[in-house]
This record gives C-alpha cells, sequence and structure tokens, in this order.
C-alpha cells in the first residue's frame, strides 16, 4: 500500500512539473512572438517604406507645379471694340446635342460662337443624350442635367441672347418642321454660316442645327477673329458650370482623396468602345472584347465613318501612337517617374472598355487606385440622380423549344446520307449568361437597340464624367491615357488639359507622345517589370520635357487644330512679364505654336503676386527644379531608391 501511495505522489509531481514547464514555454513563446511583431512592424515595415520612397523627400518634386509656366494667366475679356448683342437680331438657333460629356462640352461652345457670328438668339441647347432617357428626374432636364443653366444666360449677356425656349408663336411650326434644319460638321467654316446659313436664317427667321460630331465650326479661325476664339474660352471656362449638386459632390470628392494629406494623380485610361473600334485596335484585348471592337468597326466601315480594311495589325497601330496606353503600361511608368507604391490614383471616366480585368496589373502596383465608387456612397450618387421613374424588369425569356415536327423537318432537310449524328441537345442559356451589356453575343450576330435601362445608363454617364472632371482638373497630377487620338473629335482628356491648361497652366500636366513611349516598351517589352537604368532615364526625360515647351509645342500642333478649347492659347492668356522673342515659336503658317501672348493687366499682376507670396508660405521648398531633374546625373540616379527598387524590388511583378 505504501509503495503504491508513492507512486501516486511521484505521477502527481511530475504531471505539475510538465504543466508548469508548458506554461513557461508559452509565456516564452508569446513574449518573443510579441516581440519579433514589433520588430516587423517598426523595423523591417520602415525599411520596405523607404524602398518604395514613401517617405523619400526626394519624391516630392514629382507632385510640384511648373515653375516655367508660372508666368501665364487666365485671361480671356474681349480685348478690342466688342459691342454687346441687341434684341433686334436676325432671328433664333435651336440646336440638338447627340454624344457624351466631352462632345456636349465642345459643342456648345461652338453653338455661342455661332450665335455671336449669325448675330443671333441661341435657345439653350438640347442634350439628346438625356432626353432619349425616359423617367429620368423631372428636377433635371435636358441643358440643366448638367449645366447652371442660369449662370449660363447671365454670363453671356454681353456676347449673345440666349432664350430658355422658342417663342410660343414659332414652337407649332418647328413641330410642322417649317424651318430649315442644318447637320454641319465640326470642321464647318465661319465662310458656311456666313453664306449658306445666314441668308435662310433672315428669311425664316429660326433654323436649327443638330450637332452629332462633337462640335459644329472649325477649331482654327481666321486671324481675324480673336474675339470669337476668346468667346470660346468664356463659354467653356466660366459660362458651362456644372449644376451646384455635381460641384458640391466634386469637392467633397477631392477633399476625401486630400484628407491623408497627400497629393493626388487623376489618370483617365480612355479606353472607349468607339475609338478602340475607330483605330483597330482589337488584338490588344481578349476574347469577347475583340469581338465587341471588331463588330463597331465594321459598323464604323458600313456607315463609310472609316475607309479602311476591317482587319488590321493592332500592333502596328500602337508602335505608331493609334492605340491607348494599357493601364499595366501607365503604372510601368508612373514607377519609372518615381511614384510610390502608397501613391493616390483617381481613376476618372465613365467608360472603362475591357472592365476591371485590365485593372489588375496596375492595381497590383498601386494598391490605392480609386474611382468615384470609392469616395461616394450609393446614397450620394442617387442623390445625384434624382428621383427616377421605376423601370419594368427585363423580364427573362426562354428561347422557343423546337417540336417534334420541326425537329423531323430540319433532319429531313439535313442532307444526303449517310447523315451525321444530330447534334447534342441546346445547352439552356440562363439568365446570368444575357445580363450585361455584350449578352447579346451569346444568342445572335447582331447587337440590339439599345433598352430603356441603356439608355438610362447612357445618362448617368454624364454624371459620372462631370464628377470625373471636376476631380481631374483639381488633381496634383494629370496623366492622360489616350488624347490627340487622329480622330477629329473631342475627347475626355483634351478637355481636362485645356482647362487645367487655362486655369493652371503650371498645374503638372503630362503631355505625352505615345509613340516616343511605344518605342521606348518595345525596347524593353520581353522585361517590362525590370527595366535598365537607361530606359528609366529616357522615360523621365521624355516626361519632364513634355510638362513645359515642347509639351505645349506638340499640344499646339496635334490638338490645336481639332478642339480649341484644349489647347486655349496663346488668344486666352496673358503673361505677367514678358517672353522673349527667341523663345517664341511659329508655324510655317505664322501660327504661334509657343508663346504670343499679351502682357497682364496691372490687375492681374498684382493679383499673380499676392497669390505666388501665399502659395510660397504654404508650400514647401523643394530641393531639385525641373532643370536639375533632367540634367540629373548617373551617379545622382544610382543613389535613388526608387531605382533601386527598380532593380531589386521582386515583387514589383503582379503575375508573381
Amino acid at each position: 500500500m505504501v509503495f503504491k501511495s508513492r507512486i501516486k505522489w511521484i505521477a502527481l509531481l511530475v504531471m505539475i512539473l510538465s504543466v508548469g514547464s508548458l506554461l513557461v514555454h508559452l509565456s516564452m513563446t508569446k513574449s518573443s512572438g510579441v516581440q519579433l511583431a514589433y520588430y516587423a512592424r517598426d523595423t523591417l515595415w520602415q525599411d520596405f517604406d523607404s524602398l518604395l520612397g514613401a517617405k523619400d523627400f526626394r519624391n516630392k518634386h514629382l507632385w510640384r507645379p511648373v515653375k516655367s509656366l508660372e508666368t501665364l494667366q487666365p485671361y480671356a475679356n474681349p480685348r478690342n471694340s466688342y459691342p454687346a448683342p441687341t434684341s433686334k437680331n436676325n432671328g433664333f438657333i435651336y440646336a440638338k446635342i447627340f454624344g457624351g460629356f466631352d462632345k456636349i462640352r465642345s459643342s456648345i461652345c461652338d453653338l455661342v460662337t455661332i450665335s455671336r457670328l449669325l448675330n443671333a438668339t441661341l435657345v439653350i441647347p438640347e442634350l439628346q443624350e438625356s432626353l432619349r432617357s425616359k423617367g429620368i428626374s423631372n428636377k433635371f432636364k435636358s441643358f440643366s442635367y448638367l449645366y447652371d443653366e442660369e449662370q449660363f444666360i447671365s454670363f453671356l449677356k454681353n456676347d449673345v441672347i440666349i432664350a430658355k425656349a422658342l417663342p410660343e408663336s414659332l414652337k407649332a411650326a418647328r413641330k410642322r418642321n417649317e424651318f430649315p434644319l442644318f447637320k454641319p460638321k465640326n470642321s464647318a467654316s465661319p465662310k458656311f454660316y456666313l453664306e449658306d446659313v445666314l441668308p435662310k436664317l433672315k428669311k425664316a427667321n429660326v433654323i436649327g442645327l443638330i450637332v452629332s460630331d462633337g462640335g459644329c465650326l472649325q477649331s482654327t479661325l481666321p486671324d481675324s477673329m480673336p474675339e470669337l476664339q476668346r468667346l470660346r474660352c468664356r463659354v467653356a471656362f466660366h459660362a458651362l458650370q456644372l449644376r451646384s449638386e455635381i460641384q458640391v459632390l466634386g469637392k467633397k470628392m477631392v477633399e476625401r482623396l486630400r484628407k491623408s494629406g497627400q497629393p493626388f494623380l487623376a489618370y483617365h485610361p480612355g479606353l472607349v468602345r468607339d475609338k478602340l473600334a475607330y483605330h483597330g485596335c482589337a488584338e490588344l484585348f481578349q476574347d469577347v472584347h475583340s469581338e465587341l471592337i471588331q463588330y463597331r468597326r465594321a459598323q464604323m466601315i458600313k456607315q463609310r465613318f472609316i475607309s479602311e480594311e476591317l482587319i488590321v495589325d493592332s500592333h502596328l497601330r500602337r508602335d505608331n501612337g493609334l492605340c491607348p496606353l494599357m493601364p499595366e503600361e501607365v503604372g510601368i511608368l508612373l514607377k519609372a517617374l518615381g511614384y510610390s507604391q502608397k501613391a493616390i490614383i483617381y481613376l476618372a471616366g465613365s467608360e472603362m472598355f475591357g472592365g476591371q480585368r485590365v485593372l489588375i496589373p496596375l492595381r497590383a502596383m498601386f494598391p490605392n487606385l480609386v474611382d468615384r465608387t470609392s469616395l461616394c456612397s450609393t446614397e450620394e450618387l442617387s442623390e445625384l440622380v434624382g428621383p427616377e421613374t421605376p423601370l419594368p424588369e427585363n423580364t427573362f425569356e426562354m428561347p422557343p423549344q423546337k417540336s417534334d415536327k420541326q425537329l423531323k423537318e430540319e433532319w429531313n432537310k439535313a442532307g444526303p446520307r449517310p447523315r451525321p449524328l444530330p447534334p447534342p441537345p441546346d445547352r439552356p442559356i440562363y439568365q446570368h449568361e444575357k445580363e450585361g451589356w455584350y449578352g447579346w453575343l451569346t444568342v445572335n450576330d447582331t447587337e440590339p437597340s439599345p433598352s430603356p435601362m441603356d439608355l438610362r445608363n447612357q445618362a448617368h454617364r454624364l454624371l459620372w464624367d462631370a464628377l470625373d472632371f471636376v476631380v481631374s482638373v483639381e488633381a496634383d497630377v494629370f496623366f492622360p491615357g489616350f488624347n490627340n487620338d487622329g480622330s477629329g473629335l473631342p475627347d475626355f482628356s483634351s478637355l481636362v488639359m485645356g482647362q487645367r491648361l487655362y486655369e493652371r497652366p503650371s498645374s503638372r500636366t503630362y503631355r505625352l507622345d505615345r509613340k516616343v513611349i511605344q518605342e521606348l516598351f518595345n525596347i524593353t517589352r520581353e522585361d517590362m517589370y525590370h527595366p535598365n537604368r537607361n530606359w528609366t532615364m529616357l522615360v523621365r526625360k521624355h516626361f519632364n520635357s513634355s510638362l513645359g515647351e515642347s509639351g505645349l509645342i506638340r499640344q499646339s500642333m496635334l490638338s490645336k487644330p481639332r478642339l480649341f478649347i484644349s489647347h486655349p492659347l496663346p488668344e486666352c492668356s496673358c503673361r505677367t512679364s514678358a517672353l522673349e522673342d527667341s523663345r517664341q515659336i511659329r508655324s510655317d503658317d505664322g501660327r504661334f505654336l509657343y508663346g504670343g501672348e499679351d502682357e497682364c493687366p496691372k490687375w492681374i499682376k498684382s493679383a499673380g503676386v499676392e497669390k505666388s507670396k501665399t502659395d510660397d508660405g504654404d508650400q514647401p521648398d523643394y530641393e531639385h527644379d525641373l532643370l536639375a531633374e533632367q540634367s540629373e546625373t548617373e551617379e545622382e540616379f544610382a543613389k535613388s531608391k526608387v531605382a533601386s527598387a527598380f532593380d531589386q524590388d521582386e515583387e514589383w511583378d503582379p503575375n508573381d
């Protein structure tokens, strides 16, 4: 009995020692784990941030204004004798505008200019994109769906008389189509309006214009009409104010982007189906998206909008700069410029052809990629749209099953024997396969007419583009993905670049040459995620030069002849200090490509001095200016932590 009791005591002691040992080991493991976590958080993460350049003071030069353009100031006021309009004029002009946000904005500028040219009263233009949608909010209709009517009328009272509608005595005649109707092209000259349109306006007292090309007056006007060009600027940059609800929400979005105290970059990809089809960029996409582009291109050929073959070499078009930069390429370029992985990038554009799939590489390189859905709640966007009439649900109907008689008839018509086995029964097409704007591809070869929901979504896109326009204009940096595409139609990026050039000429706006960029990519396309230093230096040199004089010259040559408000220099600006004659550059026809602005009045100079003092006090003094950045030596580049990230960071590739 004594022996058994001793064994029990020994077993109990062993159990107590085992439990104590286990507790000691657990406490040691916990303390060491906490220390390791603190070490990883405080030491390793700091090294990672330093590698990315998140806290690198040197990267601040990527966000600062361009000093060489700070002497430019907005000045669109009339310079010479400019009589105010009178009520006794040649009649009324009413207009229907087709197209999206970019076409609407440029078309309105042309309509006001034509009304001034013909000494006519302009009736508030009708925006068909909002009128075609049934059941949209009665609170906002047609022009007021986007813009402030009262501001538009009052600001232009010294330029053009604007009426909200035709007089009652003329409305019935318009319904009976008694007035002349014109469909001018965006290349129509002032001579066309003075010789062809004006006589009919004087005779009928009313004419109608249908504008579908994003404009109805040529961009470059004769040298004798500089005041008409300045009128375009007053319309685009002052009179066309977005309605208050859009402006308030847009400013909230900018405040939320800057809430962290960091600047942000706005990027517009320009991946629009019509533009991709026009230039034949189908091979840059995959699967159903290539088919959709080719189908649209076939439609354009049939409509004689383009006179080219259906199948073209998309890669050759891309190398010539005729296709947009893909988001993956944009991410690599931003990395080459030195932007940190933590940089905030706002994605603008209501249409993103290719969907979220094409954004995966860019989001992997820059996780802080946001858009309006990230910054606004569903309630805020719904309030912007206003109360709408509910649309009937899109009832899905299964394809009708074939009867036994139809199957036998098809079998008898199948051809001579031996006949192949009958095909297996058709797989049912489920509802989720029909949803989406490209669902028709699973059923037939013809694109259906837009449904009521499609038309409503098109109207909503006007509002989303308007929000993106506000944010892009206010951004610290703007990166266009596809401007100056050569189609002759206005584009969102060009409008933003023109607005920024007018309001804040020194704001950081990249005006790159896509052909040069593709030549650089062809050098390192096999290893894009690990380029060498020389390649990175070439990218930086091109981008830095695009910010200043060479970028403005390129814009003046390519963008201004197609859309004046995309490059309103020198007509709508002035300089606080005169530019040397040796730095002024003219084209072969004598037009100014760089320089040529008038000297600013004293009140603008004094206001500019006060503003510069305020800005100097608010903004830090960066250690490098643009010229120093362009002349960066190889030794300085070797010291750059961003450069080391290119050569060493194996987590760059999102495919890893």
